[in-house]
């Protein structure tokens, strides 16, 4: 039977376990996306911290559009170097580490004044507020090159692999949503059309990196707001990006304007309420072949066996209970099965000085 703590493989990337790191906002880059001493720490936690895959916070890959502060950058070579010395200490811990690149687009968590903010419609995001600009031809195939580029960037520095940022209402998700997709062209209307970004954006990453690089997506499983992209959307983009060679898939949902069904959900307190999308991922880790990851209130090691026994998912993501506890991959191996000790409250997520921490380890002093 499978378990937590046996090798894996994503493409030709070896895992030592099937416990990933999903992408969490740190909130400690410097102003123009360049590593910080305090971020370097963070990834030496979760490398020494056992995680079979580290996903870093999304990095944003066009140096005028940063949606969040403290954001990691990707946006040109100047990053590769610091990305080397990064890569390189996560592999001295037997970690594999992934770069998420990302456009934010209306979700940005910055004044939009005096901002170009690209959008796939000029519609109002329903978390933020902003308007965004509608984007031309133009604006588009800058948009899937600077995927690329960034891509090729990753793969330089020494990343085991790219995973696109195609959830949460970003930019490339917003294209998938009808809500926010009023486009008169050949990227709106039929689901062939709203997933066209997708398709272009991962060719490019692959005409960049080569047939055998890991490339990843990160996706909705619903949006779970009216009118947002629905689970039939998410297993045509799915379907399309694995008949086309993506090597994994991560499945999340939901947007800032889901209500009780944000990507992090709070009072994740019973073992009923994790794994919120492992339906989801179910059912495409059963369509698929590739394998399917599914992040999303993931607490307890019973939870994680119970999927592997039950589904066909391979791959588990944890981003809060990391950020608590970056040695829980090692104590849960150790034999000290309790749960993680985040108690989903999503304090962690209110932008402070120092860095997005859990309130919990600042109640006690430990930074």
């Amino acid at each position: 039977m499978a378990n937590i703590f046996e090798s894996t493989a994503i493409g030709g990337m070896v895992l030592k376990n099937r416990l990933i790191r999903s992408a969490t906002w740190e909130n400690m880059a410097d102003d123009k996306g360049h590593m910080t001493d305090p971020l370097f720490k963070v990834y030496a936690d979760l490398a020494k911290g056992g995680v079979g895959m580290i996903i870093t916070g999304y990095a944003f890959i066009l140096e005028q559009e940063q949606p969040n502060p403290g954001m990691m950058g990707i946006y040109d070579d100047s990053f590769v170097a610091e990305y080397q010395q990064l890569t390189s200490m996560v592999h001295q811990h037997d970690s594999r580490i992934v770069a998420q690149i990302a456009y934010g687009g209306s979700q940005t968590g910055y004044p939009a004044e005096g901002r170009l903010i690209w959008g796939p419609s000029a519609v109002a995001d329903l978390a933020t507020g902003v308007i965004p600009t509608a984007m031309t031809q133009d604006d588009i195939t800058t948009l899937v090159q600077a995927f690329g580029a960034a891509a090729k960037s990753a793969q330089a520095a020494g990343f085991d692999g790219v995973e696109m940022h195609g959830a949460h209402s970003y930019l490339l998700s917003q294209f998938l949503s009808p809500y926010y997709n009023h486009r008169s062209d050949n990227y709106a209307g039929s689901i062939e059309n709203r997933a066209r970004i997708f398709i272009e954006v991962y060719a490019q990453i692959r005409k960049q990196v080569g047939d055998d690089y890991p490339v990843l997506i990160k996706i909705n499983a619903e949006d779970f707001i009216d009118g947002g992209a629905t689970f039939e959307d998410c297993r045509y983009v799915c379907h399309q990006l694995a008949q086309r060679g993506i090597d994994a898939i991560e499945i999340s949902g939901g947007t800032g304007a889901s209500g009780g069904e944000i990507p992090a959900r709070v009072k994740i307190n019973t073992p009923d309420k994790e794994a919120y999308h492992a339906r989801y991922a179910a059912q495409l880790a059963v369509e698929l072949t590739i394998p399917i990851i599914v992040v999303g209130g993931i607490r307890s090691p019973a939870v994680i066996e119970q999927l592997l026994e039950t589904t066909h998912i391979a791959l588990f993501s944890l981003a809060r209970p990391l950020l608590a506890e970056p040695d829980l991959p090692n104590r849960w191996q150790s034999g000290d099965r309790q749960r993680a000790k985040c108690v989903s409250c999503n304090g962690c997520l209110q932008t402070r000085p120092g860095g997005n921490l859990c309130i919990l380890n600042l109640e006690k002093g430990i930074k």
